[in-house]
């Protein structure tokens, strides 16, 4: 279960940076070249979701509650936002329900 959860934090990173990269090429006027590493950059958040061992839906359906959790650290850590009691409350929500799926793989 450790693997799997830091397998798809390790995913969300990937997706998090491919997205915010052309966010900033977008938003802030960096440099286009971002989109170099941001596509590399999605093309390894894909590659990442195919080592899961269950079918495609459930690993989607688990991610979403990691992705959840990341985005609201990405939130905290680079964008320095203060997280709100909600955040931390939706984020252990959203990570219970992962668990819970990954918990059925195999079961089904």
């Amino acid at each position: 279960m450790i693997k799997t959860t830091l397998l798809f934090f390790a995913t969300a990173l990937a997706e998090i940076i491919g997205c915010y990269l052309p966010w900033l090429w977008l938003k802030r006027g960096v440099t286009p070249l971002v989109l170099l590493p941001a596509a590399l950059s999605l093309g390894m958040f894909v590659w990442l979701l195919t080592l899961h061992p269950a079918a495609s839906g459930r690993v989607y359906a688990a991610y979403g509650g990691v992705y959840v959790c990341a985005a609201l650290l990405w939130l905290r850590v680079v964008d320095g936002e203060k997280l709100s009691l909600y955040d931390w409350l939706g984020a252990g929500v959203a990570l219970c329900g992962m668990l819970i799926i990954v918990a059925g793989w195999g079961r089904a």
